[in-house]
C-alpha cells in the first residue's frame, strides 16, 4: 500500500512540460473540483430534475382531479341518501300510524296464543301429575304385595318342617307335571 502512495507523491515532483501537471495540495484542489462537479451536475442533471418535477407535478395535479371527482361523487351519494332518507322516514311515518291497529292485532293474537298454550300446559300438567300418582300406587301396591309375600313366606318357612316342605315340594311338581301334559 505504502509503494502506491509513494508513486502518487513522486508523481508531485516531475518536472512540468508546460502547463500541465498534477497538484498535490488538497486545499487547493477540493473548491476547484467541487466546481466543475457541480457545473457537469447543473448541465446535464438540469434537464433530468426538471423531467422529474414536472412528473411530480403532473401527478399532484391528477390527483387533485381525482380528489374533486371523489368529491363531487360523494356530494351526489350524499343528496341521493338524503332524498332515500326522507323517503324512508315519511314510509315510517306512514307504518307507524298504520301500525298502532297492527300491533293491537298482534296483542291479541298473542294473548289469544298464549290461553291456549297456558291451557295445553295445564293439562300436560294434569296428566304429568295423575301419571305420578298412577305409578306411585303401582309402587305402593308391589311393595305391600312383596312384604305380603315375604311375611307369607316367612310363617309359611316357620311351620313347615322337613317332611311336610319335601310333600308341598311333591305335590306341586305332580301339579305342574299334569299343567305340563294338558298343554302339550
Amino acid at each position: 500500500m505504502k509503494n502506491v502512495t509513494d508513486s502518487f507523491v513522486s508523481l508531485g515532483h516531475w518536472p512540468s512540460a508546460g502547463s500541465f501537471g498534477v497538484n498535490t495540495d488538497i486545499l487547493a484542489t477540493n473548491p476547484i473540483n467541487l466546481s466543475v462537479v457541480l457545473g457537469v451536475l447543473i448541465f446535464f442533471g438540469k434537464g433530468v430534475l426538471s423531467d422529474l418535477l414536472d412528473n411530480r407535478k403532473e401527478r399532484i395535479l391528477n390527483t387533485i382531479r381525482n380528489s374533486e371527482e371523489l368529491r363531487e361523487g360523494a356530494i351526489e351519494r350524499l343528496e341521493k341518501a338524503r332524498a332515500r332518507l326522507r323517503k324512508v322516514e315519511m314510509e315510517a311515518d306512514q307504518f307507524r300510524v298504520n301500525g298502532y291497529s297492527e300491533i293491537e292485532r298482534e296483542k291479541l293474537n298473542l294473548i289469544n296464543s298464549t290461553s291456549k298454550i297456558l291451557e295445553q300446559l295445564e293439562n300436560y300438567k294434569n296428566e304429568t301429575i295423575f301419571f305420578e300418582q298412577q305409578r306411585a300406587i303401582n309402587q305402593v301396591r308391589q311393595r305391600v304385595f312383596q312384604q305380603a309375600l315375604q311375611g307369607a313366606l316367612g310363617t309359611l318357612n316357620s311351620s313347615l318342617n322337613t317332611e311336610l316342605h319335601l310333600r308341598t315340594i311333591s305335590a306341586n311338581i305332580g301339579l305342574f307335571g299334569v299343567m305340563k301334559e294338558i298343554t302339550d
